[in-house]
């Protein structure tokens, strides 16, 4: 009985540690890759998803659209691997379209998931097809974040897992019974404890007895000549204490040297990554990572201000910064002054160091920053 009791109850940790698609994701899609892809956003095309998760398996509807470019909505299906955290996205048919010119594709999209604190992502590329004659339509990148509300309406069919997901969570409090009973065995630790300590209470009468002494002979200081000594000291040699108290201040200084701003030390400032380097000049080229709609950042570095209200766009924004072994750590935090359009405000993040590339992506609200530290160190 005690075996199938734990089976059962590992059997339930599994299912409600597995993560679930379930809600809309909203960002963009691309049809070119690499560093062309930063020099103009006419390829850029805004994308929403909308998903309720059963098992392995997914429904979902999907929505692009670019102004009065195109327009177009599908419906879609998928599935979702719990080990790899890999997501196969199908577009089965197009259900609404409004275009120009041309014929509609739909895509099949291989997506990766990751959470960063408490946001989530999905990201990977895709591959596409042309609805009228099965030709091929490209392929590309695709890049969505978990949001709240949809650009659109929610669709019944996840209105209703979310529904479904919210009952499954309310019956779990069940498990809070298991951890008391170890709460009970520290009683009798503290009262074990207790018991000694009042014992030297015995030397209160001697102490009381030390008391009516020194009041009646108050005139006598070497009773206590650890009290009145060191005033006296205080007095007639004041040049030998006081020069430990400059140097206590200028100790003081040293350790804060740049007072941390308000908008710093009031947010919580979460790190995505660090990043070790081994040569001595750093660039960092920061982009919007999502539609360019008017997200603005301050970067600072150490707790300096080196960027103030600029706005993210498909034009880079360039930091430098100088490594050496003065110099081996620099703390890089991003912070959004306001979330555009389209929250959160999300960036990308290219760093070029001695011919090699990173890519951070970063993902900053109006209550939390983003952190990317740098450490150097010589080959």
């Amino acid at each position: 009985m005690y075996r199938l009791f734990t089976i059962i109850f590992l059997f339930i940790v599994s299912v409600t540690n597995a993560q679930d698609l379930t809600g809309i994701w909203r960002g963009h899609f691309r049809s070119n890759t690499g560093v062309d892809r930063y020099l103009n956003d006419d390829d850029r095309y805004k994308f929403e998803v909308q998903i309720a998760q059963h098992d392995k398996i997914f429904k979902a509807v999907t929505y692009s659209y670019k102004s009065t470019v195109f327009y177009g909505k599908a419906d879609a299906d998928g599935t979702f691997n719990q080990k790899s955290h890999k997501a196969l996205l199908r577009e089965l048919k197009i259900v609404e379209v409004r275009m120009l010119s041309g014929d509609a594709c739909i895509m099949t999209c291989f997506l990766q998931y990751s959470k960063l604190g408490d946001d989530e992502f999905l990201e990977g590329t895709y591959t596409s097809m042309n609805t009228r004659d099965s030709s091929n339509c490209g392929k590309g990148t695709i890049f969505l974040h978990k949001v709240v509300n949809s650009d659109f309406y929610k669709e019944p069919f996840v209105e209703k897992r979310e529904k479904e997901i919210a009952r499954e969570e309310n019956k779990k409090p069940e498990k809070k019974n298991v951890d008391p009973p170890v709460v009970k065995k520290t009683p009798p630790l503290a009262t074990a404890k207790s018991k000694p300590e009042t014992k030297p209470a015995i030397t209160s009468p001697k102490t009381a007895t030390g008391n009516r002494v020194a009041k009646n002979k108050a005139p006598q200081p070497r009773n206590k000549p650890i009290q009145k000594p060191a005033l006296a000291k205080a007095n007639t040699n004041s040049l030998v204490i006081q020069p430990t108290k400059r140097d206590s201040v200028k100790i003081e200084h040293k350790i804060a040297p740049v007072a941390v701003p308000p908008v710093l030390s009031n947010r919580k400032n979460e790190l995505v990554k660090t990043i070790t380097v081994n040569t001595n000049e750093v660039e960092l080229n920061i982009y919007d990572d999502g539609a360019i709609d008017h997200d603005t950042v301050s970067v600072y570095v150490d707790n300096k201000l080196v960027v103030s209200h600029a706005m993210l766009t498909d034009k880079a924004i360039v930091v430098k910064l100088h490594m050496d072994d003065d110099n081996n750590y620099h703390e890089v935090v991003m912070v959004a002054e306001n979330e555009g359009e389209i929250p959160p405000n999300t960036s990308l993040m290219v760093v070029k160091t001695g011919g090699k590339e990173y890519e951070v992506r970063i993902v900053s609200t109006e209550q939390k920053n983003a952190t990317v530290v740098f450490k150097f160190e010589k080959n």
